[in-house]
């Protein structure tokens, strides 16, 4: 999303209208779910994407049409063989996409854009709000916690939705969410993990006891680097109920002293690297230190999913698909899958 507005800015400014194409609505096995964007300019440059196949396709078209009209739209598409539109999917669900003109000419459709980059680098929750009321329209807003009272309804969802409210239609989605990964080491996965995890809109911080492992040369990725005690990570960072945990120093004293420290701060994830041996060792040694078994379990260790990961690149992809996971609820305190 940060690349599709930041993209979307660049072309408004250069003097290029653009179709900003969302899928408002989904239902059944489909590609991409409500939130998948893209943005289509006259000269057939494409930023993000709504889940390629027959459906892209097909808006890419309507979207070519719709810069020569100046119009905006409401389509949908029923994913199926023999579908009325004659996509040929068996994905067997159904989309709606809502095709929004937006002239290079708008200033604050610029403005919009251009703050919405900008809230990627804060962290904050922030929603983005499309009045979808007349589909040959457009109207959008960016909210912050600091303005969510001034929203449709006073009332800003957690995943994306239809609002109905005095008379008017209004389409809302997350943009960005407060919630930070905190990864403790700087070594050759983190190098993996930070890149991949801030294209996936993830804020990363890494901490790390050496410069030389919390650098920008070495990790241009993130977000914020710090160079601090692992006995004392409060005394560089602050870490919320929002944030997510990732532990991988050089050493496993380090490791255990992090994890210490994080179950005592309570964020939302904690994971930490290792073998099944180390975890028996460092689940008594934190009984000892007086943490329930429950405490203990909420970790994430060995963190990541069993892909069969073996390279740091691998590693950092089944870290990577855990923090989803994360993010979506679909892991519970009790160290869970959520179905």
């Amino acid at each position: 999303m940060k690349r599709l507005m930041t993209d979307a800015a660049a072309w408004l400014d250069r003097g290029q209208d653009v179709i900003l194409a969302t899928i408002i609505a989904s239902s059944g096995s489909v590609p991409r779910g409500a939130g998948a964007r893209m943005v289509v300019t006259a000269g057939g440059s494409v930023s993000g994407t709504i889940g390629g196949g027959a459906v892209e396709y097909r808006v890419q078209q309507m979207a070519a049409q719709a810069l020569i009209d100046k119009q905006s739209q409401i389509t949908s598409f029923a994913l199926s063989p023999g579908d009325k539109e004659g996509l040929g999917m068996v994905c067997g669900g159904d989309v709606t996409v809502h095709i929004q003109y937006i002239p290079s000419g708008d200033a604050k459709a610029r403005a919009l854009f251009k703050r919405g980059v900008e809230l990627f680098s804060r962290n904050t929750d922030s929603w983005i709000v499309t009045d979808i009321t007349d589909g040959s329209g457009w109207g959008m807003e960016i909210y912050t916690e600091d303005d969510a009272a001034g929203a449709p309804n006073g009332h800003l969802p957690a995943r994306p939705s239809t609002l109905e409210t005095n008379g008017k239609t209004y389409y809302s989605e997350p943009l960005t969410r407060a919630g930070r990964v905190y990864v403790f080491g700087g070594g050759h996965i983190s190098r993996e993990l930070v890149p991949l995890l801030a294209r996936l809109g993830f804020s990363c911080a890494v901490f790390d006891s050496l410069p030389a492992f919390a650098s920008k040369e070495a990790l241009p990725d993130a977000d914020a680097l710090y160079v601090g005690d692992f006995e004392n990570i409060s005394g560089s960072v602050m870490i919320t109920e929002n944030d997510y945990v990732v532990i991988m120093t050089r050493g496993h004293a380090f490791d255990f002293a992090v994890q210490a420290q994080a179950l005592r701060l309570r964020p939302r994830y904690i994971g930490v690297i290792g073998s099944r041996k180390k975890i028996a060792f460092v689940s008594q040694k934190l009984r000892e230190l007086g943490f329930s078994q429950a405490e203990i379990d909420s970790v994430r260790t060995p963190i990541g999913l069993d892909i069969g990961a073996d390279t740091p690149a691998e590693i950092a992809v089944s870290i990577a698909a855990e923090l989803i996971m994360a993010r979506a609820g679909r892991i519970n305190k009790g160290n869970a899958f959520l179905c």
